[in-house]
């Protein structure tokens, strides 16, 4: 199957008055059309640079080297039209001085050809669709008025006004509670399903990721550190980092009070970054060999960088 996207020796740099700043290097990855996609890590890992350099929202002091090619389209996709963006804080993404209405209309009018009146019936529509009650009335409405819950279906209602062929989620949960989180993964599964878009969801939580994706690509420090199908990912890591994410997954069978487990230590500085393997600080199976820089074992997309990746010492 040809890839939506293909991602080649992937680098980001930020610049920064000090010098630039790693903040995703080497990251080798196809996509395929319908693909689910999660990408997990800590808060620093790297996941959020990854989701925005794909989409073209990297901020102005970034630096984007290596290849991202977009077969399928056979052009750079246009943000709105070929990428759907949903971010983590609805409350910062959305507009405050325009209606819910108005934001969703005019994605549609603006990567739809269609008239004002016809854009403003899709966004009703499209309110229905992420199961907002009263949709042509909300329209009407400002972000404040609605719930958090409420609003991140807004934003997702935007984001798929224009049809895209890609879906991207950025922690799209994390901002409202579990109930909610719940409800949030359901709808994107629904939406992705009937539209048959692929589906890059960015997660710290291994939970959620379970229960939308087909694949998972764990990244750290910077770096894809794993890649694979959910399966073989969950039940057989091949890299520490992954195992350490499994083992302090919180399950609803948790003993009160007991202590809850944890990845020991830090996520290294990005400024600051160890020789060799950066989880090697952090690893319970370090060696001598990892302080070189692990090369990745495996094919594109299946495998992980790790002097350890064919080892059954590696459980979660």
């Amino acid at each position: 199957m040809t890839p939506l996207v293909t991602l080649r020796a992937l680098r980001v740099e930020y610049l920064q008055s000090g010098g630039a700043v790693e903040g995703l290097g080497g990251v080798n990855l196809d996509i395929s059309p319908g693909e689910r996609l999660a990408v997990i890590g800590e808060s620093g890992s790297g996941k959020s640079t990854f989701a925005l350099a794909l989409a073209g929202l990297l901020p102005d002091n970034a630096k984007v080297g290596g290849r991202i090619e977009w077969p399928v389209l056979g052009q750079t996709p246009i943000p709105g039209r070929d990428i759907g963006f949903v971010f983590q804080d609805p409350s910062a993404s959305l507009d405050p001085v325009l209606t819910v209405g108005e934001q969703i209309a005019e994605v549609a009018r603006a990567h739809l050809g269609l008239t004002w009146p016809q854009s403003y019936e899709v966004a009703a529509e499209l309110l229905e669709r992420v199961h907002l009650p009263d949709p042509h009335a909300l329209r009407h409405a400002f972000p404040h008025q609605l719930s958090g819950g409420q609003r991140q279906r807004v934003a997702i209602a935007a984001a798929i006004a224009g049809k895209p062929r890609l879906l991207i989620a950025d922690e799209a949960t994390s901002a409202v509670d579990t109930i909610i989180q719940a409800e949030i993964v359901t709808l994107l599964d629904q939406l992705v399903w009937e539209s048959k878009m692929t589906l890059i969801f960015v997660t710290h939580d291994i939970a959620l990721a379970s229960e939308l994706a087909d694949r998972v690509a764990v990244f750290y420090g910077g770096r894809l550190v794993e890649a694979g199908n959910l399966r073989q990912v969950l039940t057989a890591p091949r890299h520490p980092y992954t195992s350490a994410l499994i083992s302090s997954h919180i399950g609803l069978d948790a003993v009160p009070f007991q202590a809850l487990p944890v990845v020991i230590g830090q996520l290294p500085d990005l400024a600051h970054m160890p020789q060799g393997c950066r989880f090697a600080p952090r690893c319970a199976f370090v060696k001598a060999e990892c302080h070189v820089e692990p090369y990745w074992r495996g094919r594109v997309g299946d495998g992980a960088a790790c002097v350890l990746s064919r080892s059954s010492d590696i459980s979660a």
